[in-house]
């Protein structure tokens, strides 16, 4: 039944564009989180986004890395739609394990797109260094939903309280930072800060409060009651989760690692060693004020602009 709703849908449908990936409800994963805001972007002004499907009027079809029905796509795509790879990674850099993930992107690229987006600089020049080709390749930021994901108005930290500093991920890989947030358990001074961890994670802690995966409403909220970001997480190409916490005013601490140093730009430090965490803390909030007024994101606004450049089939930028 299933099947036969998707062809009639195919050959009856109306979608001005498709989004091939295997959505799930909210928390889940950075993919996930960005185009469940790049979708509304676009149903806000009025296009019609199927999602796993192809209808013959559509112009484009947006489809991620590898979390999608290749096989489906390869068989209702048609000639009068740009079809646009989103591509993170290298993902044996970010999982730490080599399962042929990667030279199956690069043969779905090859095999299926006009266009790629990479999501950062890092992530295409790992993939060129680790000798893959991808067509025609671009490179565009992730962004989030500005109704959820807002600055508090307060640009003070730790006035009359702690200092409350928080990470967030949504993977227990061992390489999203499990370890480094453990060892400054030791490090930090816990009668001027306080520190809670929002997500998944294998580490067991003493003085880190761990609350399980919220929602995105929710965990804005959460981010807001905070006042500083740490992320550990290595390779990462496009951490959402940093993202999320810029656009709600929180100045990063990050690891110089992946893509973290072009998301967080001038507002945040970045640090090679836990060790260094504890004196970079204290510059950050020494001139808390004037680091979070340099935080920038991009908004959902011009990231879904140039998205759309390329699904209505114009040149990349």
């Amino acid at each position: 039944m299933l099947d036969l709703r998707r062809t009639l849908a195919h050959w009856f449908g109306a979608g001005d564009l498709s989004i091939f990936y295997d959505f799930r409800p909210p928390p889940y994963g950075g993919a996930n989180q960005f185009l469940h805001a790049l979708r509304g972007e676009f149903e806000r002004r009025g296009l019609r986004v199927d999602a796993n499907t192809l209808s013959r009027r559509a112009r484009g079809c947006l489809f991620n890395s590898f979390n999608f029905d290749a096989r489906r796509l390869g068989r209702l795509r048609h000639p009068g739609c740009a079809m646009v790879h989103r591509v993170d990674g290298p993902v044996s850099l970010y999982r730490g394990v080599e399962d042929g993930t990667d030279a199956r992107v690069a043969a779905l690229n090859q095999a299926l797109a006009d266009v790629t987006v990479f999501q950062s600089r890092y992530s295409r020049e790992a993939y060129e260094a680790l000798g893959f080709s991808f067509r025609s390749p671009t490179s565009i930021p992730n962004a989030v939903d500005p109704r959820i994901f807002h600055p508090r108005a307060s640009a003070e930290a730790g006035v009359g309280r702690k200092v409350r500093l928080i990470s967030v991920a949504w993977s227990d890989n061992a390489r999203k930072g499990g370890e480094t947030y453990r060892r400054l358990e030791s490090m930090l001074d816990w009668s001027r800060f306080e520190y809670t961890f929002v997500g998944r994670i294998a580490e067991t802690f003493a003085r880190i409060r761990v609350i399980p995966p919220v929602g995105s409403a929710e965990l804005a909220g959460i981010l807001r009651a905070h006042d500083v970001y740490i992320t550990a997480s290595l390779n990462d190409p496009a951490s959402n989760a940093l993202a999320e916490a810029l656009a709600c005013g929180l100045p990063a601490l990050y690891v110089r690692s992946g893509g973290h140093a072009e998301i967080v730009g001038e507002g945040g430090l970045g640090y090679d060693d836990a060790e260094e965490i504890p004196a970079l803390l204290e510059r950050l909030v020494g001139g808390y004020e004037e680091i979070r007024a340099r935080i920038r994101v991009p908004s959902l606004e011009d990231v879904a602009d140039r998205y759309l450049g390329l699904l209505m089939g114009r040149a990349p930028a």
